[in-house]
């Protein structure tokens, strides 16, 4: 079999079971099955499928077809221009998140805080963009503390971020001019209307609070304000129709001049406020 006929075979495979953008996918992991580039795949469409190749293949469409996200089959997804590796111990990067990243890009930071920094995708974009930044990324999870250093080294900015095991600010000391977080904001009642891929295969604490999608959001607004520096900046990614409930825990906790950020596709996204 062709490397082309292997792919239409994948794609039909993956469409037959669900799967959103199945030729997309097919090409991506037989990419992946080869070592090369996506981009060199049309080169090698002619050719026969040497037998290494089209083992791995039939493995990651095999996974694929029961909805194993690519990012986790290949162990890497883009996020802001970077490529950050990525496991089951972590969410998945959202394009969407990438608001939050140029929202605190706007203004000037030099000490960053991330709550919940999973992969570490927000931190380390933000001190590669940033790079006379330092930072601190938390996460109650250990495997994710773990996934975020790796990342942070292999961006080259691991001199300048620290990664901690807290539950959201248990363990964190000292100030910062910005503090953001992407917590878990998807109601309890919400989770089995997901997409197989994120409901099966994404942490559920990455995802939910297990209540209505606002506890984190308390759990910030109760303990952030002594963390940050005066006019400190506090930027959190939302669900889209959370932006009024966040904004009014938010006033709650001494923040002002609160907002809302929208995304590339106009739904609210991110709400910023300020200390002070």
């Amino acid at each position: 079999m062709t490397a082309a006929e292997a792919m239409v075979a994948a794609t039909a495979r993956l469409r037959a079971a669900g799967v959103a953008e199945p030729a997309r996918d097919a090409r991506v992991l037989l990419a992946h099955a080869a070592r090369i580039e996506a981009a060199r795949v049309t080169l090698i469409a002619p050719e026969d499928l040497p037998g290494d190749v089209a083992e791995r293949y039939e493995q990651l469409i095999a996974l694929r077809a029961v909805r194993v996200p690519v990012s986790h089959l290949v162990g890497e997804r883009e996020f802001y221009g970077r490529r950050f590796k990525i496991s089951a111990d972590v969410l998945d990067p959202r394009p969407e998140t990438e608001t939050l990243i140029e929202a605190a890009l706007a203004e000037p930071f030099e000490r960053v805080l991330d709550l919940g920094t999973g992969s570490g995708c927000i931190l380390v974009t933000l001190l590669a963009e940033r790079g006379s930044a330092t930072g601190l990324g938390v996460d109650l999870s250990e495997a994710a503390c773990l996934q975020a250093s790796a990342n942070a080294v292999l961006h080259r900015v691991a001199d300048r971020a620290e990664i901690v095991q807290s539950d959201w600010l248990a363990q964190v000391s000292g100030r910062f001019d910005l503090v953001v977080a992407n917590p878990p904001y998807i109601a309890a009642d919400e989770m089995p209307g997901l997409a197989d891929e994120v409901r099966r295969h994404e942490p559920a604490m990455a995802l939910s609070d297990g209540g209505d999608g606002l506890g984190a959001y308390r759990a910030i607004a109760d303990a952030v304000v002594p963390h940050l520096e005066p006019q400190g900046r506090l930027l959190v990614e939302i669900g889209p129709s959370q932006a009024a409930a966040v904004m009014a825990i938010l006033a709650q906790a001494e923040l002002t001049r609160l907002g809302v950020v929208r995304d590339l596709d106009g739904r609210d996204r991110v709400i910023r406020a300020r200390y002070g």
